[in-house]
């Protein structure tokens, strides 16, 4: 278990929040936001640090997996299911070699968008979503999200969550570059959760 694994678990984690959020209150934590989503364009990093612009960027992340996985602390069964979902579906999209392919393709003509608008931006958010629903759905894979129906039903909302999504698959593709396996929850958890205080 290294810095860098739990780095990844920390972004899941950090996205996990913002979908929480974005689907019971309707609104994110912009700074956050604009964070996990420039990462699924951080395609070719000097080092894992860059796809975040750095750890301090994932402190909320941080301070989630340290609940998460601190004896007694109170557990939020919503989190885990989503980055137990988003490591299924990164698992079920390594499979397909044509599925990434398309993902590379769709992500950097969201990229060349970037000359013109802010990450940000409502019809950047729409693109990163229709390339979620386009790609990633279809592995078959569904993350169940939970919130407010009336909320829900928005498109902005939709797109958000699935933007979201989409940086915790980047998030998920890290983890498992850098190593991580679903073993490291059961046996190294007191070494992650060390890391992650560390990181706080």
């Amino acid at each position: 278990m290294n810095e860098h694994q739990v780095m990844a678990l920390a972004a899941m984690c950090q996205v996990a929040k913002q979908v929480q959020k974005v689907a019971q209150y309707g609104s994110s934590n912009d700074h956050e936001l604009e964070k996990l989503l420039h990462s699924i364009v951080e395609t070719s990093p000097n080092s894992p640090d860059e796809v975040y612009q750095g750890k301090h960027n994932l402190r909320e992340g941080y301070r989630v997996l340290i609940a998460q996985l601190s004896a007694g602390a109170q557990k939020d069964v919503e989190i885990v299911k989503y980055v137990g979902g988003l490591m299924q579906l990164e698992r079920a999209l390594s499979a397909k070699p044509a599925s990434l392919n398309e993902l590379g393709k769709r992500i950097d003509d969201i990229h060349r968008r970037l000359d013109h608008f802010a990450i940000t931006d409502d019809t950047v958010i729409a693109g990163l979503a229709d390339i979620y629903s386009t790609v990633l759905s279809p592995l078959g894979h569904r993350i169940q999200v939970y919130g407010k129906p009336e909320l829900l039903k928005q498109q902005l909302t939709q797109n958000k969550i699935r933007a979201l999504l989409l940086a915790g698959i980047r998030s998920a593709v890290l983890w498992r570059q850098m190593g991580g396996k679903r073993r490291h929850f059961f046996f190294a958890k007191r070494k992650i959760l060390a890391i992650a205080k560390d990181n706080l």
